[in-house]
């Protein structure tokens, strides 16, 4: 029986936890920038499509693209929301190898945003401390990504991340462990690691490169955070390391993930 496309299970969730910031925790983000983020994400895609470039299913992941802008970018100019969602679509036809787009759409789109305007950032405080999200977004994350077979990626780079920071933080500064655990209970890091770097189209093919990649990745993440203080640590290592992923692709071959072009559409990945 063929099975579901995983990225309406993703757009569910998303947009899920976006009504829930918005109503329920009070997110000051008002409707028209939601709607503007989307808008552009989409337009953009509408322009690719009319030039041939990809079909009508490629709607649903320019909509997870919006949906994760969304959730995790905050500005005030709303020319900065047009400029993330531009850059974020446009980054899949333009930075290209071997048919593969080098970054994930809303990672670079918010990097643009940050670096170019110096006009966004990101709020991990606005999820509140209730440990009720943090374990929601934890069994939406494993969900979507044991569909799309990358359920360890996300999960390797939370667990590398965690020992650092425990090592660190507890072990030799002394922190209490409620204020370890309390920086892993930050909804943008979750929704991170388990809607962005486990994107089965921009990560490693090969399951031992994604393993080695996530390791990578949280020691990037460490090391930017706790040496260099920079604030939105995981979304820059993200960007910085993204480049060499054809160089994983290269060392450890395997078959390159593709969405099945089916009303039903199955997921499929085949290892060497």
């Amino acid at each position: 029986m063929p099975q579901t496309d995983a990225r309406w299970y993703q757009i569910g969730f998303q947009s899920a936890f976006l009504l829930f910031g918005t109503l329920v925790l009070g997110w000051q983000q008002e409707w028209w920038r939601l709607v503007l983020i989307i808008a552009t994400c989409l337009s953009v895609q509408v322009f690719f499509i009319w030039r041939g470039l990809q079909n009508l299913q490629s709607f649903r992941s320019a909509l997870i693209t919006a949906l994760g802008l969304c959730l995790l970018l905050r500005t005030s100019e709303w020319w900065v929301l047009v400029l993330a969602g531009a850059v974020a679509i446009s980054s899949k036809f333009f930075i290209k190898i071997n048919g593969k787009h080098i970054f994930n759409p809303a990672n670079i789109g918010i990097v643009a945003a940050i670096f170019f305007t110096g006009k966004a950032w990101i709020s991990p405080g606005q999820w509140g401390s209730d440990t009720l999200y943090p374990i929601s977004i934890l069994i939406a994350g494993f969900i979507v990504c044991y569909k799309v077979k990358r359920a360890q990626t996300g999960f390797i780079f939370l667990g590398i991340l965690f020992a650092l920071e425990f090592a660190k933080r507890y072990l030799f500064l002394g922190w209490p462990m409620d204020l370890v655990l309390h920086r892993f209970s930050s909804g943008s890091l979750l929704v991170y690691a388990l809607f962005m770097i486990t994107d089965p189209m921009t990560t490693p093919n090969h399951k031992l490169a994604r393993m080695v990649w996530a390791t990578i990745l949280a020691l990037l993440t460490f090391i930017l955070s706790a040496r260099y203080q920079i604030y939105e640590a995981p979304v820059w290592a993200l960007f910085l390391l993204s480049p060499f992923t054809p160089l994983f692709d290269k060392l450890f071959q395997a078959n390159k993930f593709e969405w099945k072009q089916n009303t039903k559409v199955k997921l499929y990945e085949t290892q060497k």
